[in-house]
């Protein structure tokens, strides 16, 4: 996770600041229970959830990322990499299967929610699908949202795996095989470009050769 979690986006401290009253954009260090604050955040992100189902996106922005601040103390991956504040709480394994479960669907919800607006960075839903895919490997939504986002971006060949593996998931997923086929479609297309540059080349090499072998056979009908 980063330094600065559900401040990637200026207009997003203002949703998160909505979701919670009283926040001031900053993480503030807490001494409440560890099972208080999951409980804040899994209660952070079904209110999102709830937003998300009423098309209020930005709303549901902002609760997703507020659960992720929550949770940010009680990470020890995130407080470990980054090296500063207070030591985390050591949690119990029930604890750290929480605080992954509710970090997982938050990551996946917001690329959800990415895909909603009507300008989608792509680069940042990308982003969220990769770090649930890091937790919870084979995790079809993630494996979808990813290759879409791969697909967007140009790399339409790493974008095809992602969407075979979330095909193998769900084999029947309408959205899943008409982006699969999407990609199948530009993989040919950028096939065909390739055959259409080297024949081009190829043809070009003939076109000189031949020309080449008159200018020669004309310079030794030449006398001295």
């Amino acid at each position: 996770m980063e330094a600065k979690e559900g401040m990637e986006y200026p207009e997003l401290q203002g949703a998160v600041a909505a979701a919670t009253p009283g926040f001031s954009g900053l993480r503030q260090s807490s001494t409440k229970p560890v099972w208080t604050l999951l409980e804040e955040a899994a209660q952070m992100k079904t209110e999102g959830n709830a937003f998300y189902r009423e098309r209020n996106i930005r709303s549901a922005i902002g609760r997703y990322h507020r659960a992720l601040l929550i949770l940010r103390g009680l990470d020890s991956d995130v407080m470990s990499v980054k090296g500063f504040g207070p030591e985390t709480p050591a949690l119990t394994p029930e604890q750290q299967d929480s605080l992954r479960k509710t970090q997982v669907d938050c990551y996946n919800n917001l690329a959800a929610c990415l895909l909603q607006r009507q300008s989608v960075d792509y680069t940042r839903v990308r982003e969220y699908s990769l770090r649930v895919l890091q937790w919870r490997p084979g995790d079809v939504k993630a494996l979808y949202r990813a290759g879409v986002a791969t697909l967007e971006m140009g790399d339409a060949q790493t974008a095809k795996q992602y969407l075979t593996q979330a095909c193998r998931g769900q084999p029947n997923d309408a959205n899943v095989r008409k982006h699969l086929q999407k990609v199948e479609e530009k993989l040919n297309r950028e096939l065909q470009k390739e055959k259409a540059m080297y024949r081009g080349m190829f043809s070009s090499g003939l076109k000189s050769s031949s020309t080449e072998g008159i200018d020669q056979t004309n310079r030794a009908g030449e006398g001295d």
